[in-house]
């Protein structure tokens, strides 16, 4: 933010997590899911301590009605919570 506007504030990372074979089996599923695949996962400060999060693909697949996608928003669910335990 300081570099594009000028603006200070506290730390605040989006990371790009997309994962190239779970992103193309959705789109083989579905094409517009680009639009809703929960690639990012952001890391900011949060008063003395480190936040991190990201949207659940589960929820974020509800937004389109294809039943198919539901295995391949569980896989990714499934990568992203043992990720997120491992960091605990």
């Amino acid at each position: 933010m300081k570099e594009k506007l000028g603006i200070d504030m506290s730390k605040y990372i989006i990371l790009g997590a997309c994962n190239p074979p779970n992103a193309y089996q959705a789109i083989l599923i579905e094409e517009n899911i680009g639009l809703l695949l929960p690639c990012n996962v952001i890391v900011y400060e949060k008063g003395s301590r480190t936040a991190l999060s990201v949207i659940r693909p589960t929820a974020a697949m509800q937004m389109v009605d294809n039943a198919k996608l539901k295995k391949v928003s569980e896989e990714v669910g499934g990568k992203l919570k043992k990720s997120f335990d491992a960091i605990k």
